[in-house]
C-alpha cells in the first residue's frame, strides 16, 4: 500500500460567522489549505457535514464546494458518521490513496450551527444516539453526559474538581491559538460556579454553538515528494462502532468503540502508548475527556481527575491533551471538528504551533467520538 501525507492545511476561526454562508466558509479553508501547498487542483474532494441538509437544507455538498473552487468535474462526496464525520473524510481519503485510486484528496469539513436556534443545535447533537432511545423521552446529549459524570463520581468515589479541570486544561491551551472560539483561561472556581445545564455538568464543562471550516490535502508519497510544505505521515487509521446509547452497554463508561479503534491502531503500527507524544481528544463535555483516556487505557480507571489536576496532562506535562483547546475551548464545529484535531496534530508535528509548540513530538494521536462512541475513529501522525 502507498503511503499517505497530510501536506497542508487551512482553517478558519471558529465563532459566529453571520456573514458567511456555510460553502463559503468550506471554500476559504480549502483555498488556504491548497494555497498551503501551492496546489491549484486535486484528484477528489471529500467533505464532513453533519447538519447541513437541516439547517442550510443544502445536500451534494461535495458538489457545492467544487463549484465554489472552480473544480468541477473532480469526484466529490460528503461523508457523515455523526461528530467523527470529519475522521471517516479522512479514512476515506486515505484508503482511496493507499489503495492507488488517487493521488491527492481534498478534505474539508464545515458547520454552520448558528443558523439554527441553540434548542435546534441542542436537539442535533442527540442525534447521535439512537431517537427512539433519546429523544422521544426527552433527553438530550448534555443530559446523557451528566447521568454518566453521576455515575463516575459514585463509582470511583470522586469528587468534581478532578472532572471539571479538564476545562481549564483546555481554556488554558486555548489561550494563546488565534483560531480558538474562546482563547482565554478560566479557573476551576469559574468551572465549578457556572450554571448547571444538567447537574453534574456544568456550562463551562460543555461547548457552545460554533461555526467553522478546515481543511487538509492529503496525498500519495511520489506527489509527497514534489511538494516544498512540510509533512506529516498518517502512520495508521482505525475506525469501530458500538451501540448508540451507552446505556445499553454492558458498561457504560466504558467507550468500547475507542478501546478497540485505539489498540487496534497502535498494535498495527507496533508503538506502545508510552511512546504517544501527545493526544487531541473529543471533549464535547468535560466526562467525555476522562472517559477517553481510561477507555482507550491512558489512564487507570477512576484516575483521570486526579492526573488532570496534577498537571500530567498539561502542555509541559508528561502526556499533553487538547494542545490547541480541544472542542470546549478551540470550539466544536461540528463537521469540521476532526478536521480542526488532526490540523493541530499536523502543527505540533511539523513545529508550527507557536506558543504551544511542544517538545521532542513524533507520534500524535487524534480520537474523534459520534456521540458517546456510537462510532469512534483513531488516527495516528507521526513526524517525517
Amino acid at each position: 500500500m502507498q503511503k499517505v501525507y497530510i501536506a497542508g492545511y487551512g482553517l478558519t476561526k471558529v465563532g459566529e460567522h453571520w456573514d458567511k454562508s456555510l460553502e463559503t466558509l468550506m471554500a476559504e479553508s480549502a483555498l488556504k489549505a491548497l494555497d498551503y501547498t501551492g496546489l491549484s487542483r486535486v484528484d477528489e474532494i471529500c467533505v464532513s457535514n453533519v447538519y447541513g441538509e437541516v439547517l442550510q437544507e443544502q445536500l451534494v455538498l461535495g458538489s457545492v464546494l467544487a463549484e465554489e473552487l472552480g473544480v468541477s468535474g473532480v469526484p466529490a462526496v460528503r461523508v457523515e458518521a455523526g461528530a467523527a464525520s470529519g475522521a471517516a473524510a479522512i479514512r476515506y481519503a486515505v484508503n482511496a490513496i493507499q489503495s492507488g485510486i488517487t493521488n491527492v484528496v481534498l478534505v474539508c469539513g464545515g458547520e454552520k450551527l448558528t443558523d439554527g436556534t441553540q434548542e435546534e443545535s441542542l436537539s442535533l447533537l442527540s442525534m447521535d444516539e439512537r431517537y427512539e432511545v433519546a429523544g422521544e423521552i426527552g433527553s438530550h446529549f448534555f443530559s446523557t453526559a451528566a447521568l454518566l459524570y453521576r455515575m463516575y463520581m459514585r463509582r470511583y468515589d470522586v469528587k468534581q474538581d478532578g472532572i471539571a479541570s479538564f476545562s481549564v486544561i483546555s481554556h488554558e491551551n486555548a489561550s494563546t491559538v488565534q483560531h480558538a472560539q474562546y482563547p482565554f483561561k478560566i479557573g476551576l472556581e469559574n468551572v465549578l460556579n457556572s450554571p448547571y445545564v444538567a447537574e453534574p455538568l456544568h456550562r463551562l464543562e460543555t461547548t457552545a454553538q460554533a461555526d467553522g471550516a478546515a481543511a487538509l490535502v492529503l496525498c500519495s508519497e511520489n506527489i509527497a515528494r514534489k511538494l516544498d510544505s512540510p509533512k506529516v505521515l498518517v502512520s495508521g487509521i482505525h475506525l469501530a462502532t458500538d451501540f448508540p446509547n451507552p446505556f445499553d452497554r454492558e458498561d457504560p463508561l466504558h467507550i468500547q468503540s475507542l478501546a478497540a479503534s485505539t489498540s487496534s491502531l497502535l498494535s498495527m503500527r507496533g508503538i506502545s502508548r508510552g511512546e504517544v507524544s501527545f493526544i487531541e481528544l473529543f471533549d464535547a463535555a468535560s466526562i467525555l475527556a476522562a472517559l477517553s483516556l481510561e477507555s482507550s487505557g491512558f489512564i487507570p480507571r477512576g484516575k483521570s481527575g486526579e492526573a488532570a489536576m496534577s498537571g500530567r496532562l498539561s502542555l509541559n506535562g508528561e502526556l499533553p491533551i487538547n494542545t490547541f483547546g480541544g472542542l470546549k475551548a478551540r470550539g466544536h464545529p461540528v463537521g469540521a471538528t476532526p478536521i480542526y484535531q488532526v490540523a493541530e496534530a499536523y502543527l505540533q508535528l511539523t513545529r508550527q504551533a507557536g506558543k504551544n509548540q511542544l517538545d521532542n513530538v513524533r507520534f500524535g494521536l487524534v480520537e474523534s467520538l459520534a456521540g458517546f462512541g456510537s462510532s469512534s475513529v483513531s488516527i495516528l501522525l507521526e513526524e517525517v
